[in-house]
């Protein structure tokens, strides 16, 4: 196996519980991917994904491998689950998972739109359980297997050819409560202007499911797989980079080492990005073309700031994002004219809220992210310059007091790191952005088509990004291996 982000680590498990012998090649000094972790002047830094969303998917996930979630993470709600900023506008809401507690908040933005949301989410639940049992688990080689008898019967009801924003405006009169409807498509890299309203399921997992953290970090989220991993036989080796994917007569036979040496394989899983993954493959075993590729639509990049900071931060929750007034113009210059943010949203988390261990006594860890296009340049002293904006941003609309002053430790990480880390696509830090035709049958497939039992988990494939989508992915790269072509999750594993 190639890779040991999300989706190869669980490919990893899936095969070695069924009796598979696995051996695993991760480029980078940890396992995770761009869920991975570091440690600096006593501060544990979660490096990329910080939200624990889906939990009926890892529980489904966890529950195919023989493990209960529960004996391998210490998982916390959170209450909020996150707090929004309105820049210039000195609003602030908090947000539980709660409609009791919600729908009044919300009422004071938008009055008697409590109705509204209720409808709203009734649907977006809907929604999530059909895609789920319908397309979500299922593999397709052709556009027959998507448009089926029931996707054609539930197609309408699921506005896959409705665009987000549209489909939110039906509901929300309020600029403040579409944007609360449409950020988390943040989540999936993409704009709400360019993604189908069947992402709308996505407010389902926000509103009726909760946001959750697990203690020590993300990060134990990898860990977890690993134990489990090692416990059913498969051998996990780190700092061992992949040159080469080998073939004989069109079919995959194992993978060359950086170093030199070979290691032979009946198959091939890969979970780097498809585009990189074919790199390791003769120009004519490969998909897709470079032409193809420079025609997708990249999910956004990251300016990212991992921050320890003295003191404790009162205003801030666990999660905390700042909403830009415009956003049309804000997404525009990520997909359509591409230049660093000049009006930027912002996330922020703070894991040292809920977590102490993450930080030292009387200090905050911070990770904050500022969406932007791939594919930018910067020198040493552009990026210490945005940095310095983007700080003194937080201090003014998140009501921290000299924060600049306070900071013990600061890393930038940004599009140069994603792809000299991860091999990312000119820096994205997510992959294929889901826009209408990089969505189900029109995302890449998770089988090469020219080289047999050459396979693909990930984010690049189907169905998409996200650590719990990921998990997916690994499901559906084990049922091709297995000759599994039906819809819905498996609940055994096929020795």
């Amino acid at each position: 196996m190639v890779g040991g982000g999300i989706g190869g680590l669980g490919s990893a498990c899936l095969l070695a519980k069924a009796g598979y012998q696995v051996d695993l090649y991760e480029k980078n000094e940890i396992l995770g991917g761009s869920a991975g972790i570091f440690s600096a002047e006593g501060f544990t830094f979660d490096m990329g994904p910080s939200w624990y969303l889906m939990p009926d998917v890892f529980e489904n996930f966890f529950s195919l491998l023989g493990e209960k979630v529960e004996d391998h993470l210490e998982l916390v709600k959170l209450g909020p689950s996150y707090q929004i900023f309105f820049k210039d506008r000195g609003k602030k809401v908090s947000l539980y998972s709660d409609l009791a507690r919600d729908i009044p908040t919300l009422e004071a933005i938008e009055p008697g739109c409590g109705v509204a949301l209720r409808d709203y989410l009734e649907r977006s639940k809907f929604q999530y359980e059909i895609a789920l049992a319908g397309f979500m688990y299922k593999n397709y080689d052709t556009v027959f297997d998507f448009f089926n008898k029931q996707t054609m019967l539930q197609g309408p009801k699921l506005h896959v050819f409705e665009k987000m924003n549209k489909y939110v405006e039906r509901f929300f009169s309020t600029d403040e409560l579409q944007k609360i409807m449409e950020y988390q498509l943040v989540f999936l890299g993409s704009s709400p202007y360019d993604t189908p309203a069947l992402y709308n399921i996505m407010s389902h997992i926000d509103f009726n499911m909760g946001v959750y953290y697990p203690m020590g970090g993300i990060h134990e989220i990898p860990k977890a797989f690993v134990r489990i991993g090692e416990k059913y036989g498969a051998r996990f080796h780190t700092s061992s980079p992949v040159a080469k994917i080998l073939t004989e007569k069109g079919k995959a036979v194992g993978v060359r080492l950086a170093s030199g040496e070979e290691k032979r394989a009946d198959l091939v899983i890969c979970n780097a990005t498809i585009r990189h993954a074919e790199t390791l493959l003769e120009p004519q075993e490969r998909t897709f073309s470079e032409d193809y590729w420079e025609k997708r639509t990249l999910a956004p990049s990251a300016f990212i700031l991992y921050l320890g900071v003295e003191g404790k931060i009162p205003s801030l929750t666990h999660h905390n994002l700042i909403f830009a007034p415009d956003w049309k113009s804000g997404f525009a210059e990520i997909f359509d004219n591409p230049k660093w943010p000049t009006d930027p949203s912002l996330y922020v988390c703070a894991p040292s809220v809920t977590d102490p261990n993450v930080a030292p006594e009387g200090c905050e860890n911070l990770f904050v992210l500022v969406p932007m296009a791939p594919g930018m340049k910067a020198t040493e002293s552009e990026l210490a310059a945005y940095a310095d904006k983007t700080l003194a941003l937080m201090e003014k609309e998140m009501d921290i007091p000299n924060l600049r002053q306070r900071i013990k430790y600061q890393r930038i990480f940004w599009a140069k790191d994603f792809i000299e880390r991860y091999n990312n696509d000119r820096g994205t830090a997510l992959g294929l952005a889901h826009t209408m035709n990089q969505t189900a049958i029109l995302r890449p497939n998770n089988i090469s088509k020219k080289v047999k039992n050459l396979y693909y988990a990930g984010a690049s494939t189907n169905p998409g990004i996200g650590m719990p989508i990921c998990l997916i992915s690994a499901e559906l790269a084990y049922k091709r291996i297995i000759g599994d072509r039906t819809a819905g999750h498996l609940t055994e594993l096929t020795p």
